[in-house]
């Protein structure tokens, strides 16, 4: 039997045959069943919105979806939204509408007025005024940078982004960037690392939406070229700061126009770019005529590019030259002897073999107000060229030598007989040449200047070089001795007494040799001054731990791993009244047992950091009833328990997590 259905409207509906006798002309209006008469005047327009699907005696009426409507109809909408709010409450639908909303640029958004939508204060941003984000990994994505883009659009506007490592299916690509480019106009930093997928499209979209772009980080990113640098310099020229690391395809025509064009640029580092040689970096430095900061690393220029450095780096202060293999002695001393590098401040060289002695004394000559100097595996250089540097470097306040294994004993003390009066920290490491030899000084007058003394893993410095270096500095105040086997009491004790200012830093980590009486001494002598102490790996006992507790006032951060100190030690310092520690380091200690919980318990009212690995006779259970404890006191900052043993798995605490817990950022992570 034929079913009436009432339509809105004011079209009649009468029951009996079809009006169409060819049934293939109903059809075009609307699939029904057999039994079904619907009168659809012809030369009338359908006001029915929405398709009717008929079963028998039920029927059911297909909601109307804006899903229908094109990309363009949507994105009209989007723009006319009222405000950023309703805006990102679109983007959350689906990634149709996420990517379409991340589309429209800033200055194609109108409020209710139809003026340009304003900008809103935010409480997640930064001290310049400006959101930061940051994606890694799995989380660099397409659809998250869009995310970011509307998201921060309304709310002041993102200043900086980081976008390190990418999916390998779902990576970032060149659509994410452009996204950023429509939504971030107030861009002001990008740092882009490992991204395979992002090529010259995405950075020209950044060039053409972010003109306030004023540091960029090119790391790995081998789709991108010059063309990229090309765009940038035309739309960014507020650049100040450019690096580029590992990217293949950037050669000298990219950063010819970034000199040309950025005025403002301050800092550039290149580093493994192949298709960088002399053209760029001459270019480079001689039009950009602002340039501080300058680090050059595994690329393929010459003397050429050092001569250009030495003429016109008139504004660099800080200098840095690696792994540069086709740069010889000439191009060191042609630098120096260029006059440019008068300001220049910090200078550090690594494997470089053109670094000899003549090189190293032009540079010295050529740059007068040089303060820093950092020599890692010059092999070129010995102790005279050393020592003619320390004649002419009369500015110099710090020293670092690593791995330049023609340095000896001859020149070590030669070049601080000879620096000026304001050096101030001297760093040794891995230098083999060292071998330790009574020289015999004269008397001579000390080197009061120097502060910090810092000599690592150098196996032929032992007690003769050491009572030579306390007669010569006696205003030490830092010293770091680490993993110098031939140091022993006999050398340690003069330097000890010929410290007239007080040691406030003392690191004798891996000095095996050395004894209770070497702490003795220094608790006793240093103790008014002294806040830091590592004797990690040294032959001390509970005494030395009892002269601590005694002496030291001051004293925060104490390391005694790997040393034989008993429960009777660590009882020691919870007793003293004296001391306050905040960082406790016994890892490796065997003989520290659950007896010493109670103790660490009561130094745990100061301590801010508390290192148990190793312990093996300390059980879980201990450990438990210490954290327990620790949780009970007023701690104003955060709490670090490291601890393992073998019948410890890992487990994170972290307090804020306690109901009961009124200290932020209190937390403890127990191995």
């Amino acid at each position: 039997m034929s079913k009436i259905v009432t339509f809105s409207g004011t079209d009649n509906f009468f029951p009996g045959g079809s009006i169409y006798p060819n049934p293939k002309v109903s059809s075009v209006f609307f699939s029904l069943g057999h039994h079904v008469d619907v009168y659809f005047p012809h030369q009338k327009r359908s006001r029915v919105s929405a398709p009717i699907v008929f079963s028998g005696e039920r029927f059911e009426q297909k909601k109307p979806s804006i899903e229908i409507l094109p990309d363009e109809c949507l994105f009209e909408i989007f723009r006319l939204l009222p405000g950023g709010q309703e805006r990102s409450s679109c983007a959350c639908v689906s990634k149709r509408w996420l990517t379409l909303v991340s589309n429209i640029r800033r200055d194609e958004i109108n409020d209710k007025k139809g003026g340009v939508v304003s900008e809103v204060e935010d409480e997640d941003v930064e001290d310049d005024g400006y959101l930061s984000r940051s994606l890694e990994g799995k989380k660099a994505t397409d659809v998250r940078l869009a995310a970011i883009a509307v998201g921060t659009s309304s709310r002041g506007g993102l200043g900086k982004l980081f976008i390190r490592g990418s999916n390998s299916t779902r990576g970032v690509t060149s659509l994410g960037l452009k996204a950023i480019s429509r939504g971030c106009p107030s861009l002001r930093i990008l740092s882009l690392w490992n991204l395979s997928s992002v090529g010259d499209e995405g950075l020209c979209e950044i060039a053409d939406g972010c003109h306030q772009l004023e540091k960029l980080d090119l790391f790995h990113c081998p789709a991108i070229t010059d063309k990229s640098l090309l765009a940038l310099a035309k739309g960014c020229p507020t650049l100040k700061d450019l690096t580029i690391e590992g990217c293949a395809n950037i050669g000298n025509e990219g950063l010819q126009a970034i000199a040309r064009s950025c005025p403002n640029l301050k800092s550039i580092s290149i580093k493994n770019c192949p298709l960088v040689g002399d053209q760029g970096i001459a270019s480079m430095l001689s039009s950009a005529l602002s340039l501080t900061k300058v680090k050059l690393q595994a690329l393929n220029i010459t003397d050429v590019s050092l001569a250009v450095i030495g003429h016109y780096g008139k504004q660099v202060t800080d200098l840095s030259l690696t792994s540069l293999p086709n740069v010889s002695e000439k191009g060191f001393w042609v630098m120096g002897n260029g006059h440019g590098l008068q300001k220049l401040k910090s200078f550090a060289v690594t494997s470089c073999r053109g670094v000899t002695d003549l090189g190293l004394e032009a540079v010295a000559k050529g740059c007068p107000n040089l303060q820093q100097l950092r020599l890692h595996r010059c092999a070129f250089l010995s102790d005279n060229g050393l020592v003619s540097f320390a004649k002419t470097a009369s500015s110099l306040e710090s020293l670092q030598l690593e791995e330049c294994h023609r340095i000896t004993q001859f020149g070590l003390f030669g070049s601080l007989l000879n620096f000026g009066a304001k050096l101030k920290a001297l760093s040794l490491v891995n230098c083999l040449g060292i071998k330790d030899l009574s020289l015999g000084l004269p008397p001579i007058s000390p080197c009061k200047s120097l502060r910090t003394l810092s000599i690592h893993n150098c196996p032929g410095f032992g007690d003769s070089s050491l009572v030579a270096i306390g007669k010569l500095c006696p205003q030490l105040q830092h010293v770091e001795l680490s993993g110098l086997h031939g140091i022993t009491d006999v050398g340690f004790l003069p330097l000890l007494e010929n410290c007239e200012a007080g040691l406030v830093k003392v690191n004798l980590s891996g000095c095996v040799n050395l004894s209770d009486k070497v702490v003795c001494v220094l608790a006793d002598l240093h103790g008014w001054t002294l806040e830091m102490l590592n004797l990690d790996g040294c032959k001390i006992s509970d005494a030395s731990l009892v002269a601590i507790a005694e002496n030291c006032q001051l004293l925060n951060d104490l390391d005694v791993s790997k040393c034989a100190i008993t429960d009777s030690g660590v009882a020691a310092l919870a007793r003293s009244n004296q001391i306050n520690l905040q960082i406790l380091s016994v890892s490796g200690c065997s003989k520290v047992s659950n007896k010493s919980l109670p103790s660490l318990g009561k130094l745990g009212e100061t301590l801010l950091g508390l290192n148990l690995q190793h312990c093996k006779a300390i059980s879980s259970s201990a450990v438990d009833q210490l954290v327990e404890q620790l949780w009970r006191y007023p701690f104003t900052g955060d709490l670090f328990l490291d601890f393992e043993s073998p019948n410890n798995g890992c487990r994170f605490f972290n307090w804020p997590d306690f109901p009961e817990n009124k200290v932020a950022g209190f937390w403890i992570l127990v191995l």
